[in-house]
């Protein structure tokens, strides 16, 4: 019986009524509180105190995304100081092998990470990276030939593929919902941090000195991190519930007590986080997790639509230039014609990397993904045509303002960074629906850096194409102006859409320019058809509805 027909029988009925609003009240805080497991709580506890156990945490464990950064970025001074060594006469076909193998291991590491997070869990598949690290750097460090210098780089790229995924995960897992977003800025923030690192380094040390410090930066994260808990979500799903307690305790110790509940709020979330593992399983049971079912998904158009578009979307991210500047930096403003120091040069280009990584935090959440990318590739366009024009003008001895190439390319990093740098990696987790949502993910970034490898690798070939660095640039320029037109014609919008609107976008549309608007408005009038206006209710009118109520049961009672 419904608390309204149990408080009939009731002799106050205002009494009750005002029981049943207090009641409602608690629910809707007990809500509020679980509202969602995966990203713990969001809590009324607004007190930086109460967050400070989530930041020490999400801190510790993206840390280990400084060595990441300095993996990526540590061609661009390896490659200038290995033609001057003479253990190595490299061709330009080795040199690109050496900057571009590091991320043809990362569709191969990445799937092994996701298996061993599920396996050993989060935190400890971060400290199982560092094993392949370490034999990375050392081989590196030691490297008299090409052949160990190709396989520390390999043991490298595996190394930042196994120990990234995870980190980001276990950010995710226990980062409250309004907080999820600026933690996770963490990861890229310590990245182009890294990348700050190596250029600084490579500005006065050895190539080989730079390989042996970068140990330490794969081994302190790992030890540091020995210090949080285990994920909470994780070892619910193994079973471990009181471990799970004890992680939720640490992460809500200064948390206040909620009110009117017996249970802290760490027990809430356990319950919490039980509750949605149980239906999981029910649902996994239900369906079934096989192979064949995910391909069927992926044949449906909320699969292989979104899946195609972001690969087109990372083709002109790869190819408009933006990673070169990242592995080639130094010898890039060499090249440009500058008289500034080219490891300076870098290191202020990884500075605003790191910069505007803080920036984009508040972007993504501010403005629309569609513009924000149209935005970049025009000013990435603008800004390579400026370096070319310079450039050409700088070798001809038709100007002396040498400074403008690297401001050029500076402003091209900037607005690189508006858009579409970041936007593309974080839209295969907006575009697919839940069911194939993390093999989808896994195999459009797969795409993604199979394209990345493509670009650094044929750099050299590429540039001899265009007849040197003015033709390339102004490639990348033309790259990046398409980059535009492509996301205005088929790119969907997803800033503060439903999941559930994406999907059925993609069920009646392919372009976006061209999309079926009549189709989109129809099916939200349907739904607001469907939807029962919300009223607010007062103590008067719940007691009015209570008399009804009792009058009718009344009516029932009568002998007929």
């Amino acid at each position: 019986m419904d608390p309204i027909g149990t408080s009939c029988f009731s002799l106050n009925i205002e009494e009750n009524a005002r029981a049943i609003l207090e009641e409602k009240k608690q629910d809707e805080k007990f809500q509020e509180i679980i509202v969602s497991c995966r990203s713990l709580s969001r809590y009324e506890g607004k007190k930086t105190k109460t967050l400070v156990p989530q930041l020490v945490a999400a801190s510790l464990a993206a840390l280990y995304h400084l060595v990441v950064g300095i993996s990526l970025a540590y061609s661009a001074i390896l490659l200038p100081q290995l033609r001057e060594d003479k253990d190595f006469n490299l061709t330009k076909d080795e040199e690109s092998w050496i900057a571009s193998i590091i991320v043809l291991t990362v569709p191969i590491g990445a799937p092994i990470g996701g298996i061993l997070m599920d396996m050993i869990g989060r935190l400890n598949t971060v400290k199982l990276a560092a094993i392949p690290g370490i034999i990375g750097w050392t081989l590196i460090a030691t490297a008299h030939n090409l052949p160990m210098m190709l396989l520390g780089r390999v043991f490298n790229g595996f190394a930042s593929a196994l120990g990234t995924g995870p980190a980001i995960v276990y950010l995710t897992e226990i980062a409250r919902a309004d907080m999820r977003g600026s933690l996770i800025s963490l990861a890229p923030a310590y990245t182009s941090f890294g990348m700050v690192l190596v250029y600084a380094k490579g500005w006065v040390m050895n190539w080989r000195t730079v390989a042996w410090l970068s140990n330490i930066y794969t081994i302190v994260p790992c030890i540091l991190i020995m210090f949080i808990p285990e994920s909470p979500a994780w070892l619910v799903s193994k079973g471990r519930t009181e471990a799970a307690l004890e992680s939720l305790n640490w992460i809500n110790k200064y948390q206040p007590q909620p009110e009117n509940r017996a249970e802290s709020l760490a027990e809430l979330q356990l319950a919490a986080l039980q509750k949605e593992h149980q239906k999981k399983m029910e649902s996994e049971a239900l369906n079934g997790t096989g192979i064949v079912n995910r391909i069927k998904d992926f044949m449906k158009p909320t699969g292989y639509k979104p899946l195609i578009i972001l690969v087109g979307l990372f083709f002109f991210q790869q190819f408009a230039g933006i990673y070169i500047t990242l592995f080639y930096s130094v010898e890039l403003f060499k090249e440009v014609g500058s008289t500034m120091n080219p490891y300076l040069a870098s290191v202020l280009l990884g500075t605003l990397r790191c910069l505007m990584s803080m920036v984009n935090t508040y972007m993504l959440r501010t403005f629309r993904r569609r513009p924000l990318i149209m935005t970049s590739g025009v000013g990435m366009a603008i800004c390579m045509c400026v370096s070319a024009l310079f450039t050409k003008w700088i070798k001809e001895k038709e100007t002396d303002q040498t400074w403008i190439p690297v401001a050029a390319l500076a402003m091209y990093v900037v607005t690189s960074m508006i858009g579409l740098l970041n936007i593309p990696w974080t839209m295969t987790a907006e575009l697919f629906p839940i069911e194939i949502r993390g093999m989808a993910h896994s195999l459009s970034n797969a795409f993604a850096y199979l394209l990345m490898f493509v670009a650094i690798q044929t750099y050299y070939g590429m540039k001899d194409f265009f007849e040197g660095l003015v033709g390339m640039q102004l490639f990348y320029a033309a790259v990046s102006v398409s980059g535009s037109f492509y996301v205005l014609l088929v790119l969907p919008e997803t800033h503060k859409k439903k999941l559930k609107e994406i999907e059925e976008y993609f069920i009646h549309n392919t372009f976006y320019l061209c999309q079926n608007k009549k189709v989109s408005n129809t099916t939200k009038k349907t739904r607001a058809k469907n939807v029962p206006k919300m009223t607010k209710l007062t103590t008067k009118d719940i007691v009015r509805n209570v008399k009804d109520v009792n009058t009718s049961q009344s009516e029932k009672l009568l002998p007929r």
